[in-house]
């Protein structure tokens, strides 16, 4: 079958056309962002890859079925010439479901943070016990270097990272109702994505239709801390339910260095863990992660020695140069509590008194852009000794909203002042910790260039 995908460099889509690939489907696509290393890797994999959403690619892709990313609108040139010809056409979830996820035994892993962690480690725990999972993740781990495969001979197990945002334009439901899960891990639930959701509470309602879909014979592993996903099960459950974090079935008690910490389970010690991941937060998705490995048959002690090995995500605190013991890092973090939870971890990491944190923020989610949750940005970065602020295009008065933490804060809109502000203040030992959930025009490189020709002037 030739499926033509419309979004396909987004991760999920372009995830879901590696997945069609090998399934054997002749795959195509389109967006409008076609770039490396996406575009590099699909390519590679035989996919003709359009720029742009014109009417005219229906011409040159007569495609059997159109796969529509949630990204697409109406008014969109392809999506308006699909509808007037009466194209066949279904949203990336739905065919996903139906087609590569019917007969397997899917471990969906939810939450408002952590799911592209929590997923990774739970695909490397299958694969490590010899399981041979297939997955689909919104981000590379690292023990795997690619965001999707299929599952490996017959193996049965598929893990997903199960978003709650929105399928398609023509069907509003989340994402992870098409899943059907076995395996459900409910990480957290928080208020995101202000653009789809009025609020909180319409939320639990979707992570209670997922709890709907879970069968008697599964498990949902959930986050025993979290109110709102106590709310969510209230609703109604059918299913076993195994709860992670302090005073629950599965917890933790931390050992001396930052990144170790010991796994109990019902009061019983099953093994340690020392990695290079920092906060609770990594923690929390550790125990979520070995929990629904256990119901797929992996035994915690097992579990515990894969993620030892686990090398975590890109993207996720992940260091992308150090010089003259400045170290730079990328993290994906852009909701308040990650970016809290980011900048605390760091903090327990940094020995006293070596170095200072240099905080770099782009509010570029379409809840931080609206924003709604800015008011809570000060007290997340309050461990920082130094914040600044992107502020291009944002609709809302960043100055204001920084007045508490004015002292230490700098707001830019522009890209390359703001990185020879970063360079002008940066000192060895400190760390400089860069917070996007996009590519953020590439400032990454640039202040690792900045900070290369700074250290070359002091040495000349």
């Amino acid at each position: 079958m030739h499926l033509h995908i419309l979004g396909i460099c987004g991760t999920f889509m372009g995830g879901l056309a590696v997945l069609a690939r090998q399934a054997g489907h002749t795959v195509t696509g389109c967006d409008a962002n076609v770039y490396p290393p996406m575009s590099t890797q699909l390519a590679a994999l035989g996919m003709g890859l359009h720029e742009g959403f014109d009417a005219e690619q229906l011409d040159i892709f007569k495609a059997d079925l159109y796969i529509v990313g949630n990204a697409m609108t109406r008014g969109k040139p392809v999506i308006e010439e699909i509808l007037n010809r009466g194209l066949p056409y279904i949203s990336g979830p739905q065919w996903l479901g139906e087609n590569l996820l019917r007969d397997k035994w899917v471990l969906a892993v939810t939450g408002t943070h952590g799911k592209t962690t929590a997923t990774s480690m739970l695909a490397w725990i299958l694969d490590y016990a010899g399981l041979g999972p297939g997955f689909l993740i919104g981000g590379v781990p690292k023990n795997f270097s690619v965001l999707a495969r299929s599952c490996q001979g017959d193996s049965p197990f598929f893990v997903i990272e199960a978003d709650e945002y929105d399928t398609a334009f023509f069907d509003k439901r989340s994402k992870f109702v098409h899943y059907r899960p076995r395996t459900a891990v409910l990480n957290n639930l928080e208020f995101d994505h202000a653009d789809i959701f009025p609020a909180i509470e319409a939320i639990e309602t979707q992570f209670h239709h997922l709890v709907r879909t879970i069968p008697a014979h599964g498990l949902i592993v959930s986050n025993g801390g979290d109110a709102h996903l106590d709310k969510a099960l209230a609703r109604g459950c059918w299913t076993p339910v195994e709860k992670f974090g302090p005073g629950h079935e599965w917890d933790f008690k931390r050992g001396v260095a930052e990144g170790q910490f010991e796994v109990w389970l019902n009061g019983v010690s099953k093994g340690a863990i020392a990695w290079d991941l920092i906060g609770t937060h990594n923690i929390m998705n550790a125990l979520a992660a070995l929990a629904a490995a256990r119901h797929a048959g992996v035994p915690s002690k097992l579990g515990i020695e894969a993620l030892n090995l686990f090398d975590g995500v890109a993207r996720r605190m992940e260091v992308r140069g150090v010089i003259d013991g400045i170290t730079v890092y990328d993290d994906f973090a852009h909701h308040p509590t990650a970016i809290q939870t980011t900048v605390s971890g760091l903090r327990k990491k940094i020995l006293t008194g070596r170095g200072r944190i240099i905080a770099v923020l782009e509010p570029r989610s379409n809840t931080m852009k609206l924003g709604i949750m800015n008011q809570a940005l000060p007290t997340a970065l309050a461990n920082a000794d130094h914040v600044l602020v992107y502020a291009h295009n944002l609709g809302w008065d960043v100055a204001r909203t920084f007045e508490s933490i004015n002292s230490k804060t700098g707001i830019f809109s522009d890209l390359d002042a703001m990185v020879k502000s970063i360079a002008d203040i940066a000192r060895p030992h400190d760390h400089i910790l860069i917070m996007s959930n996009g590519g953020f025009g590439g400032v990454h490189g640039k202040i690792l260039r900045a900070l290369a020709m700074k250290s070359m002037h002091v040495a000349a």
